[in-house]
């Protein structure tokens, strides 16, 4: 009975909050709906943060790095060697998401969840490998259970630590030769969608190329049966997707602001949704990625993205991209007049006689 009074009395006080956040917003001066889906991004971070002022402190990508066994079967045009170059080049400045993260003041942490290297003592690269990569699907599950509630744990670990420095608004990205493919499998497992629905040219395959990536995904599908998430994951993803699934379910624990990139990050939070169905209610998807099946999860989560500018690079670009976008959504929030501060008239007089 308590509980159900509890839940009962936090439903109301949210509803409140969104009818006040949504009155805050109609009465700048502005026609109503006039700054389009900045309106609705402000209302939602009102929502996470719970109050009618939000703003965003210290913001922080994540990068997750890991190698992938599944690239013994020519998933992907690349060797498994970019994986530790890419990161070596994020760390070094020179990456897009170095460049849009200085841009923007936004910290950046690159993290070895599983590369097959081992990085030089003193590179700014935090150690936290797993294993050497996840191991060839066509063979045997990409992780055992352990690994994968390792690197879940390890994910969640670096969240908290983002928390404790002050940081509400975080974005995760990643560096994995080969990483759509876990990604196509997790989202053609959770969404029962045909793999060839799911699957797209990652870093680049086309034409036989992807023919074969898909020949072999399907033969990946048809090996295993796991029955949860956690098997799901362990047996189709990856160490750094893992890690990532594990930060984004801390994250949301923590009431933060989740910026969700592209292809591989939204594969990674359609996973923590089957872990805990609220994480959606935290999370901005930052850009539609160009890359086959994206679209498809954002439909499923309802998700509108905040931009849309034919990207497909992965490592949290967008989410840096975005970022700007959604930090005017709460400045507009906080800082411009209402109609009465401003002492201009409102020909919207009634809205919410006028939005009924």
């Amino acid at each position: 009975m308590t509980n159900d009074y509890s839940m009962t009395i936090n439903d109301n006080q949210m509803t409140s909050l969104r009818k006040q956040l949504q009155h805050k917003i109609d009465l700048k001066t502005k026609p109503l709906g006039a700054l389009g889906q900045l309106e609705k991004i402000a209302l939602q971070l009102g929502m996470i943060q719970n109050t009618l002022a939000p703003e965003l402190r210290k913001p922080a990508i994540l990068v997750f790095a890991a190698d992938h066994g599944l690239t013994d079967e020519g998933v992907s045009p690349y060797p498994k060697d970019v994986t530790w170059q890419m990161a070596m080049n994020f760390c070094t400045g020179g990456a897009a998401i170095s460049v849009f993260c200085k841009q923007n003041d936004i910290t950046l942490k690159v993290i070895d969840a599983g590369v097959d290297y081992d990085f030089p003592s003193g590179t700014p690269i935090i150690d936290a490998k797993v294993a050497r990569g996840s191991r060839n699907m066509m063979l045997e599950p990409a992780m055992t259970a352990e690994e994968c509630r390792q690197a879940m744990k390890q994910g969640a670990a670096f969240v908290r630590q983002e928390a404790l420095a002050g940081c509400n608004t975080i974005g995760f990205g990643e560096m994995g030769i080969g990483n759509t493919s876990p990604s196509s499998l997790l989202m053609h497992r959770f969404l029962n969608l045909p793999i060839e629905t799911c699957t797209g040219k990652g870093a680049g395959m086309e034409g036989e190329k992807l023919d074969h990536k898909t020949r072999v995904l399907k033969a990946v599908s048809k090996k295993y049966n796991p029955q949860t998430p956690e098997e799901t994951l362990a047996t189709f993803g990856g160490l750094e997707i893992a890690m990532m699934v594990g930060a984004i379910l801390e994250a949301k624990k923590l009431d933060m602001v989740i910026l969700i990139d592209g292809f591989i990050a939204t594969a990674a939070t359609l996973t923590a949704i089957q872990f805990e169905a609220s994480v959606r209610e935290n999370c901005l998807f930052c850009h539609a990625s160009e890359e086959q099946g994206h679209q498809l999860m954002l439909d499923y989560l309802g998700a509108k993205p905040v931009l849309n500018l034919g990207m497909r690079l992965g490592e949290g670009s967008g989410a840096a991209v975005a970022y700007p976008v959604i930090k005017a959504a709460a400045t507009f929030l906080n800082e411009m007049a209402s109609f009465d501060e401003a002492g201009v008239s409102n020909k919207e007089e009634n809205t919410e006689v006028q939005r009924s």
